[in-house]
């Protein structure tokens, strides 16, 4: 057993070698070139001849000069310059015999400014004067620019903007018509010219420019703003004046409840320009029934039941206003409606009269005079006529006169010492 399995492997090394000898001898080669159809296993230069099948075969031109150095024709051109026109045949017959360059790209010939392609190139021709675009252009009178108009102007002594002289020096000067420099131009033209016949020549007249100076502008006024009007000025229909609108903005602040109505005019003497009607004060307060007046005494009267009565009433009843009515506000008639009297401020909504409290507790308190005992009422009354006197021109009340006997009087009489009457 050892010495076949020793036999087999030197045996197998040896099988192995003959048969790669065997497969690379010329008896396993096919006989096929390699561009056949069929498979081979190794490669192997096919003799000249061995070829059995027809092939066609096609032979190609070739250069035996570089390209760089070919003409149009396959020649060898000696400048160096391949781009050579090749022979063309024409519909007579014949070819043109001899070829030529192309021409270059912005030379004469290539712009065709030639007659024809063997013509020789022509340079352009420039007229003496210059090239007139004006005339290119289809412009049948020449063009004269600012520049040159001003040029001229100043020539002639006619220029309407001031000239200036010596730019650039240390002493500009501004030079005067009068002083301008006269050109030859117009040095020959100061000597009157004639015709042949010794007729004088009337020479036509340029139209004289106008200076802006000269110009007349006419300006539209710009309209004033009628919110902004001077109160010196009648005030536009339904605007009302600044000082209207700063005491109808206070008496929002306030808490105040108005609105606007309309103009009040009952004759010369009685009337409201600008009329409100209250209904209401800081607080919650209920002015029943709502009364017509002015804004001015309104604001007085919305500060002094802020101020004055609200607190009076708190500090003694424990208890706030609820309600304040009136006996009167705007009312066309005189004084104590007495026809021998002046006219009273109540023609212009300038006075109110009040003849009743009512508290948040339900106390009402008249106006009228109280008895020995009622010590809370009294001093509370008394202070409504020493308080109000700080707000208002005139207090009248209980004790004042018999027209005064049931209600307060509050108006904002002016008077030329600036004396208050409190009564």
């Amino acid at each position: 057993m050892a010495f076949g399995t020793f036999l087999r492997r030197i045996a197998a090394p040896m099988l192995v070698t003959s048969a790669l000898v065997a497969c690379s001898t010329d008896g396993w080669m096919p006989p096929e070139a390699i561009d056949g159809s069929a498979t081979v296993s190794s490669l192997q230069p096919v003799p000249p001849g061995s070829v059995t099948r027809s092939q066609s075969t096609q032979t190609y031109a070739t250069a035996s000069a570089p390209i760089a150095t070919m003409d149009g024709a396959g020649a060898t051109a000696a400048s160096g310059n391949y781009l050579r026109v090749p022979e063309q045949s024409y519909e007579g017959g014949g070819t043109q015999s001899q070829a030529r360059n192309l021409p270059m790209i912005d030379s004469d010939e290539g712009l065709g400014v030639t007659a024809g392609p063997d013509a020789p190139p022509q340079a352009l021709a420039i007229p003496a004067g210059g090239v007139n675009m004006d005339e290119g252009l289809g412009v049948a009178q020449p063009v004269v620019g600012l520049a040159q108009e001003q040029s001229q102007e100043i020539a002639e002594g006619n220029a309407s903007q001031p000239v200036v002289d010596g730019i650039g020096t240390d002493n500009p000067s501004m030079l005067q018509p009068a002083a301008l420099p006269q050109s030859e131009i117009g040095q020959e033209m100061e000597a009157q010219p004639t015709w042949d016949d010794q007729t004088p020549v009337t020479m036509p007249s340029r139209p004289k420019r106008t200076s802006p100076q000269e110009q007349q502008v006419a300006f539209l006024g710009r309209p004033q703003n009628p919110m902004s009007a001077p109160q010196s000025q009648p005030e536009m229909p339904g605007v009302l004046p600044a000082s209207e609108r700063a005491c109808r903005d206070q008496l929002r602040r306030l808490g105040v409840q108005f609105r606007d109505i309309p103009r009040i005019s009952n004759g010369p003497t009685c009337g409201i320009d600008y009329p409100i009607e209250l209904s209401g004060l800081s607080g919650g307060i209920a002015v029943k029934p709502a009364t017509k007046l002015n804004c001015q005494l309104t604001l007085a009267f919305a500060k002094w039941v802020k101020y004055e009565l609200a607190p009076s009433s708190r500090a003694r009843y424990w208890s706030g206003v609820k309600t304040i009515v009136p006996m009167g506000g705007y009312s066309c008639r005189r004084m104590n409606s007495s026809s021998r009297n002046p006219w009273s401020e109540h023609a212009r909504g300038n006075a109110i009269d009040v003849g009743k409290f009512v508290l948040k507790n339900g106390k009402q308190i008249d106006v009228r005079k109280k008895g020995f005992f009622a010590f809370r009422e009294k001093g509370l009354l008394k202070a409504v006529r020493s308080d109000s006197c700080k707000y208002f021109n005139t207090v009248l009340g209980p004790g004042s006169d018999r027209n005064h006997k049931d209600h307060f009087h509050f108006d904002l009489r002016t008077r030329k010492t600036g004396y208050r009457h409190c009564d």
